[in-house]
């Protein structure tokens, strides 16, 4: 006879997670026909040259194993555009790891340098796999809220955090979903606190690019002492629309990169090939590629605001990334989970509770993100299915 030892066959861990809220509103917008404002994912072409690149890789039988954390040629444009952009000095042999999107360049991160007992800090709101990593790497995730319409630190509740068990904190920015670009003096705040208690700083900078009215992104690395305290994350998703090619990296000091690549070896051994040569093109776009992305980003930002207004909806104006938060108490007394249910099954336009990026729902049950990473007639179907929804 087989014992029965009443034993769990999945992972406590899992307890604590909750399924994605974000794919969870693309499979209503996929079920219902909805225009999908929920899923950070562009309706329109990435640039012909990268996409061009990797088909001409695949072509060339370039579809084996590259070197696990990247290959030199990548390594060596991702190091380049880190100097001239950001103003981090990284060698490419020893500093730079290419990994599966920046999703598992921030997990591979915090189980690498984290531990059980240990204290990751996690401002809110909050790109949802922040706390799952933490809690995968068996650390635990402690939460500071982003204040007001503009997002920034209580300073004095930011100190209150930091204590002996913090080992790090992660910086968003730009933000997603509140569209927030830290200025370099609030991220000097940080970084002084993460020097007075020798903690990581593990920055998302994947909308780096993504900047408007002429604010500047500044990188958490190039603060103080923080070149050899912080994991600056990137990829390709946002920057060039190719976000299932899955191409991110992690920059840090040889140190902390060791322990990163070792995680990122047996998880995934390395990132697709071909799409790795065509990132090394994408390396070489000219400024004015970045411009002209910030610009027209700018203009879907504008209009989604307008429209958005025009119904009823009050919002916060985003300075980069391209998301709105919005309120909708003045459209339904209905709390965020149900409005963007309803919206999606009645109004055909998908969008993301806004409760999914805190760790506690009650002060934030009245808003909804919607993304503008749209082309100009999606976004106009969408304000115009809004307005006949609300009556506008």
């Amino acid at each position: 006879m087989k014992a029965d030892l009443g034993r769990r066959r999945v992972s406590k861990k899992i307890d604590f997670f909750v399924e994605s809220v974000i794919r969870q509103m693309t499979r209503l917008a996929n079920q219902y026909e909805a225009i999908n404002l929920a899923q950070g994912m562009p309706d329109f072409a990435a640039p012909a040259r990268i996409k061009n690149s990797a088909v001409e890789a695949i072509q060339d039988d370039y579809n084996q194993y590259e070197i696990t954390w990247g290959s030199v040629a990548l390594r060596e444009g991702i190091a380049k555009k880190a100097g001239e952009f950001n103003g981090i000095e990284a060698n490419p042999q020893t500093d730079v790891t290419v990994t599966c999107g920046s999703t598992e360049a921030m997990t591979g991160s915090i189980v690498a340098l984290t531990d059980p007992g240990d204290e990751v800090i996690i401002p809110e709101p909050f790109y949802e796999n922040y706390v799952p990593a933490t809690l995968i790497s068996g650390a635990t995730p402690k939460h500071v809220r982003l204040k007001g319409e503009v997002f920034g630190f209580d300073e004095e509740e930011l100190k209150a955090c930091f204590n002996s068990h913090t080992k790090a904190i992660v910086i968003n920015t730009p933000n997603n979903p509140a569209g927030k670009v830290f200025t370099k003096q609030e991220l000097s705040v940080v970084a002084d606190l993460c020097e007075d208690y020798d903690a990581i700083g593990i920055t998302d900078e994947i909308y780096e690019y993504i900047v408007y009215d002429g604010l500047k992104h500044v990188s958490l690395a190039t603060i103080g002492g923080m070149a050899d305290r912080t994991v600056t994350i990137s990829g390709l998703s946002k920057t060039f629309s190719v976000t299932g090619w899955r191409i991110g990296y992690a920059i840090a000091a040889k140190e902390m990169t060791d322990a990163i690549r070792k995680v990122h070896d047996f998880t995934t051994v390395c990132a697709p090939a071909p799409l790795q040569r065509a990132a090394v093109e994408a390396m070489k776009m000219p400024d004015s590629y970045y411009t002209k992305l910030a610009g027209n980003y700018q203009k879907k930002r504008d209009f989604t605001l307008r429209a958005l207004s025009e119904v009823g909806f009050r919002c916060v104006t985003p300075e980069g990334a391209y998301y709105i938060l919005a309120d909708f108490s003045e459209l339904s007394p209905q709390d965020d989970t149900r409005f963007a249910q309803d919206l999606v099954k009645e109004a055909g336009v998908a969008v993301v509770p806004g409760s999914s990026f805190y760790s506690q729902h009650d002060p934030v049950l009245s808003k909804v993100r919607f993304t503008f990473s749209k082309k100009e007639q999606t976004l106009k179907k969408a304000a115009a299915r809004l307005r006949k929804k609300f009556n506008f």
